[in-house]
């Protein structure tokens, strides 16, 4: 299976669905980085992402996004072939 990393906040309800859709497909582990500890990893988070928002999501090395974009590669169909790598 595709190694999963979140940026995340403790308080993100996108996170949290986030998770939710990836337990739901058999992830059981995903690395959580919790950008609203630690500002160095926020920095790194929009370096990488050129985004602000949580959450990012990779899958693999491939960034998808936030959870609408995981959501949307789950109802297209390309979600599970993502995951399986």
């Amino acid at each position: 299976m595709t190694k999963i990393r979140m940026y995340c906040t403790a308080m993100c309800p996108y996170c949290s669905r986030a998770e939710m859709l990836l337990k739901s497909k058999g992830v059981t582990d995903i690395q959580k980085i919790r950008v609203d500890l630690d500002s160095v990893r926020r920095e790194e988070m929009l370096r990488n992402t050129e985004r602000r928002t949580v959450s990012q999501i990779y899958l693999g090395d491939t960034h998808v996004g936030g959870f609408d974009e995981l959501a949307a590669l789950e109802h297209s169909g390309k979600l599970d072939t993502m995951l399986a790598g």
